[in-house]
């Protein structure tokens, strides 16, 4: 029986965030008015964050095709599957959880690292790490401190409950975030090839199961709205999450699917079991029948859409196999882990959902996901007025520092550089012992792959003020630096995953800096030979300053995977004996664009993205692998923020020996030591080996300097004696700290 509701108008469509063209597209693939429920669905599932309707004909230009790459995984599964030999894959994502921490910065980043886990149990495979990229607004002001210390404490403790280990990881501070945050989560599990889960809902008459908790009607559906200074007020609250109930979820399902019993999966986050349902039948291009009733619920009298499209979090949907109902039952009743059965597949290509006897809704699944029936737009975009200030900035405009000591100590103090160590001792960083960074750092975090010699190398990156300065030129280099990072590491750079923090999609210069950042994604991986495996787009990053909208610095973030198919090869940063000498792989600059230095000690906001080619980086990266391989160094440290001066002095701290360099007379001193041109790495070599490492640079074509070398325990730049290395450290912590426990 169909459920009778009033006749919708297209003024009640609006409302919902449909245009009128979208609500007459809708009655031409229904061929008959929606009800009240099935527009409700439609509303969410054409929504960016489900459809990507603003985002994916960009997206679907980015390289999805590489040798390691697992065939149709990338863009199509839960997670991207990474095939690392010896019967092994990688399954790794990234996602964004900006809107739910924005408004509740305790539970917000909770309900995100939940979701992220799950994404790769659902590809069956076993979480081991974590690493998140976060920004803030000015720290200076007493509500970003609170907000800080809430989002830090909530990601650690949910992840610690979890035994993930949180290996890596970003944290920007930026007045364009004041009001906007962006918390991305990152998620990097192993799966045993053969053994992975699917995200397709396959074999007529197969039973479909809800599995963890309930649902109910707290959600955050408002993951893709626009979002103005008194929206807080008017969202739905964020649920709390469950850690320990997540904890069994992901160990009762892991071992379900060792049974056999499963034929698909996916992790149940944003608009529900709509979502999932219309993304499972359309991936297997098949249909299902779900009765709402039987879904379990935590309040009582929930209406149909509220069930279908509620966010309760520590769920999954499972496709089982017919006949195999009681062993499901039986083995998430070990785990002590809810197992519901509301449904089953079909071979209709529709979506059935019946509630107390009645059908309540019925959609073609097709019609609603990305990629099938949503709609699909190139929105008008038109090149920032603002670019053409960052065009006139010259050198000139900035007048040489007097003391080069004290704008050190300034810059290596600065919130984007000091030392976040308050931040990660919150998290288990261990995980089972599997982490290779403890006792020395590397610039990616390596992991151990258990029963093998070979181990993962992992990185999250993006200066969004280099995006800011220039889109195509920024987005390159947050792929070539997260690239940068594994290769200093010792390892091969494989493949990245995105999250696209963008400001609203509908500002034409904020739909050109997407567009330019795509391009630029795209430019870099097929360089760097990293193809693309998923994306998650974050629009309508926004705050209303002086009754003006405006957008957050474009954030790409890459989540990088590496790998190193030999742990020896692994190289760490910091400085190893005295006497080793020091060089700086790639070449110097006179450039001081975008750099933090510029930013925060002299104060011009605009200026280009620093010094930056994609051959030239590649030439550097393919070098550096091979004189890694060839065992010529004794450390490698990727030259990023703070420039030269920063990577010496982290090397140093990470060693505790002090340096003595020259700089070039040929360059400006303060563009030497504190520019962020690309393209380098700072490197050290034992006496015994420079002049093979020499040769071997000089015989491929390798730009580098020599710069001095290792010894005692000072800090000494062109004969001047910066002080003890190892007063650097409360620099760079201590003059930092202290302003978020305030």
């Amino acid at each position: 029986m169909q459920a009778t509701e009033p006749h919708i108008t297209v003024e009640e469509a609006i409302k919902l965030g449909l245009t009128e063209e979208e609500f007459n597209t809708i009655i031409k693939a229904l061929g008959r008015v929606p009800n009240f429920t099935e527009l409700r669905i439609l509303s969410v599932m054409w929504s960016e964050h489900c459809s990507c309707k603003n985002s994916i004909f960009w997206l679907k230009t980015l390289p999805r095709d590489g040798k390691r790459l697992l065939p149709d995984a990338a863009g199509k599964e839960n997670a991207g599957l990474v095939d690392i030999g010896d019967g092994t894959a990688c399954a790794f994502r990234i996602e964004f959880h900006n809107r739910p921490s924005t408004i509740d910065s305790y539970q917000g980043p909770a309900t995100g690292v939940s979701g992220i886990h799950r994404n790769i149990v659902a590809m069956g495979g076993r979480p081991i790490a974590a690493l998140n990229s976060l920004r803030f607004g000015n720290i200076d002001k007493p509500e970003a401190s609170a907000l800080i210390k809430e989002v830090v404490s909530d990601i650690g403790g949910y992840s610690n409950r979890l035994e993930v280990p949180t290996v890596g990881g970003e944290m920007y501070f930026e007045e364009c975030y004041n009001q906007n945050i962006l918390v991305n989560a990152m998620s990097v599990g192993i799966v045993e090839v053969g053994k992975d889960a699917s995200a397709a809902a396959v074999g007529t008459g197969s039973p479909v199961y809800i599995v963890g908790s309930p649902a109910c009607t707290t959600g955050a559906s408002f993951t893709s709205a626009d979002f103005g200074k008194d929206a807080a007020r008017s969202q739905p609250g964020v649920e709390a999450g469950e850690p320990f109930l997540e904890k069994l979820l992901m160990e009762a399902t892991l071992d379900a699917i060792q049974t056999g019993a499963i034929t698909g999966m996916q992790n149940m986050g944003t608009a529900g079991i709509a979502c999932a349902t219309a993304e499972m039948s359309a991936r297997g291009e098949t249909g299902m029948h779900i009765d709402l009733d039987k879904v379990p619920t935590r309040q009582a009298n929930m209406e149909p859409c509220e069930i279908l499209l509620s966010e309760s979090r520590e769920r999954m949907l499972i496709v089982g196999k017919k006949g195999e109902e009681r062993k499901m039952f039986e083995l998430f009743d070990k785990w002590g882990v809810a197992c519901d059965q509301i449904g089953e597949v079909t071979d209709t290509g529709r979506l059935e959902y019946f509630h107390c006897g009645e059908r309540v809704a019925e959609l073609p699944a097709s019609a609603l996901v990305s990629g099938g029936g949503a709609p699909v737009y190139q929105r008008a975009s038109s090149r920032p007025a603002y670019l053409k200030k960052n065009e006139k900035f010259r050198n000139s405009q900035v007048a040489m520092p007097k003391d080069y000591i004290e704008v050190a100590r300034q810059l290596f103090a600065s919130p984007n550089i000091a030392s976040k160590r308050w931040a990660y001792e919150q998290n288990n960083t261990m995980g089972g012992a599997n982490s290779m960074g403890t006792n020395a750092s590397s610039d990616a975090a390596l992991v151990r792959i258990k029963n093998t010699r070979k181990a993962l190398a992992v990185t999250i990156d993006c200066n969004a003020g280099y995006v800011f300065a220039n889109p195509y030129v920024g987005a390159m280099i947050a792929v070539a630096k997260a690239a940068r990072n594994i290769v200093a590491s010792g390892g091969e750079p494989v493949a990245i995953a995105n999250c696209l923090n963008f400001g609203n999609p509908h500002d034409p210069e904020v739909y050109w800096q997407f567009v330019q950042a795509i391009k630029g994604i795209g430019d870099a991986c097929r360089r760097l030979n990293t193809p693309v495996t998923g994306s998650n787009v974050s629009f309508y990053n926004e705050a209303v300053s002086q009754g003006h909208i405006e957008p957050i610095f474009p954030t790409p973030v890459i989540g990088m995977l590496g790998l190193l198919d030999d742990i020896n090869t692994q190289m760490t940063m910091d400085f190893k004996a005295e006497g080793q000498q020091i060089y700086m792989a790639g070449p110097p600059n006179n450039d001081m664009g975008s750099s933090e230095y510029l930013r925060r000690i002299v104060g011009i906001t605009h200026s280009p993205a620093p010094v930056f080619d994609l051959d030239e980086e590649y030439h550097i990266q393919q070098n550096i692998k091979r004189v890694i391989q060839n065992d010529l160094l004794e450390s490698a440290h990727n030259i990023s923020e703070g420039g030269l001066f920063t990577a010496l002095m982290e090397s140093a701290l990470a060693g505790e020996l002090g340096f003595d360099i020259e700089t070039d007379s040929n360059f400006r001193k303060d563009a030497y030591l504190f520019g962020e041109s690309q393209s380098r790495i700072l490197v050290t070599v034992s006496e015994a080996r420079e002049d093979e490492l020499v040769n071997n640079l000089n015989s491929h074509n390798v730009s580098f300097t020599k710069l001095g070398e290792i010894t005692g325990s000072n800090a000494i730049i062109d004969g001047e004696n910066y002080g003890p290395v190892k007063d650097w450290k409360y620099t760079s912590g201590h003059a930092f700290q202290p302003k978020i426990e305030s």
